[in-house]
């Protein structure tokens, strides 16, 4: 990436420009994808007393491996009909070189990347933030995500939602600490039944949407579909975990640590993606005690309670965004990388995912990216 900032574009308004009447202490832009989630938290702020400010990321979709500008006009409609302004900010080209061309490097290089933190992290919560405050001297931002932001003590802290099924702190817990007191989650204490039954009380458009797709820039929500075909097919060897050659994979693009279906192998007994090696472009199988991993390492760490993470400190950690956290304790912090080590085994974690680490209430205390593993 070069020095230069990547291109940010304001559009004109979708309907009526933003125009505020009162303090900017009570002025929030609401990150829309035209969703129930979003459109839900817009007419909560606006029913807390906020002036909302609708605003949408018009990302590239890659469509058969060619991208197309994502339009968001529910997101647009939607504001309409809640009564508030909106804005389509373009961020194509922030977005190919922050997220798009790391997730191509990151398949080819064997990881696994998360790109929904990455666009949270890097854009969202970084570049469009700053952006907005600097076109409409807002300062305050919201989102549709289920996480909290809790106070204590003079302090913002990010913390699960109250609905644990729901909950995506995990996606959130790359955010600045120092911009969590103007961080806003109207749906932190909600469920999902709640939040569409609202949504239909309300008669808005978007009620009965369906969920949107976990990868929003690949069309068929399959990351595959996006890889160039020299990463998609790239065949070698496939081993079991001592070496030994046990037959041959398609290209290591297409496989992620702990996979399991689409191998085109069969063993008898289940068995997982356990190693991926570049150099020798090579894929390893073990049964699912071989792939799985008690001491876990991550690097480009972002720490949200500083005090918390200290060797011997035990916490909970999450390796992926479902499920529950589990008991660990620090092993090893440094200036931007951490080790931690699980009471039990993990199964499969995946460098490039992300390790996020609680405290016993549930407060985000740091996360980042999975470098190492072992047992």
């Amino acid at each position: 990436m070069s020095s230069r900032s990547p291109y940010i574009k304001l559009l004109p308004p979708s309907f009526s420009a933003w125009s505020p009447s009162g303090p900017n202490s009570r002025q929030i832009a609401v990150l829309m994808s035209g969703g129930v989630d979003s459109t839900v938290a817009a007419h909560l702020l606006r029913e807390d007393g906020w002036e909302v400010l609708g605003i949408t990321m018009q990302i590239p979709v890659w469509c058969g491996r060619q991208p197309r500008v994502c339009c968001g006009a529910d997101a647009a409609f939607a504001c309409a009909e809640l009564g508030i302004s909106h804005y389509y900010v373009d961020v194509a080209e922030a977005f190919e070189r922050l997220i798009f061309e790391p997730f191509h490097k990151a398949y080819a290089a064997g990881k696994t990347p998360n790109p929904c933190v990455d666009c949270n992290s890097l854009l969202k919560f970084s570049l469009v933030w700053d952006f907005l405050k600097d076109k409409f001297g807002i300062t305050y931002l919201a989102t549709g995500h289920y996480a909290r932001v809790v106070k204590s003590r003079g302090r913002a802290h990010l913390a699960r939602a109250e609905d644990k099924a729901k909950d995506q702190s995990y996606f959130l817990y790359g955010i600045g600490a120092e911009k969590l007191n103007r961080f806003v989650l109207p749906l932190g204490d909600s469920t999902k039944v709640r939040v569409r039954s609202m949504a239909k009380q309300l008669n808005i458009s978007v009620a009965d949407r369906q969920e949107s797709m976990e990868l929003c820039f690949a069309e068929e929500g399959d990351y595959r579909a996006v890889l160039t075909r020299a990463e998609a097919d790239n065949r070698g060897i496939m081993t079991d975990t001592r070496g030994n050659k046990i037959g041959t994979h398609k290209g290591i693009a297409n496989y992620t640590i702990g996979q399991r279906q689409g191998l085109g192998y069969a063993a008898g007994k289940p068995l997982y993606v356990g190693k991926i090696d570049v150099e020798t472009n090579t894929i390893a199988l073990g049964t699912r005690e071989e792939v799985s991993h008690r001491i876990i390492s991550a690097e480009e760490v972002n720490v949200l309670i500083r005090e918390q993470l200290e060797p011997h400190r035990k916490l909970f950690g999450k390796i992926r965004s479902y499920g529950e956290p589990r008991p660990c304790t620090v092993a090893d912090m440094g200036q931007a990388d951490m080790k931690v080590r699980f009471e039990k085994p993990q199964f499969a974690p995946c460098p490039g995912q992300r390790l996020v680490l609680y405290d016993e209430t549930d407060r985000v205390v740091a996360g980042g990216i999975i470098s190492s593993f072992v047992h």
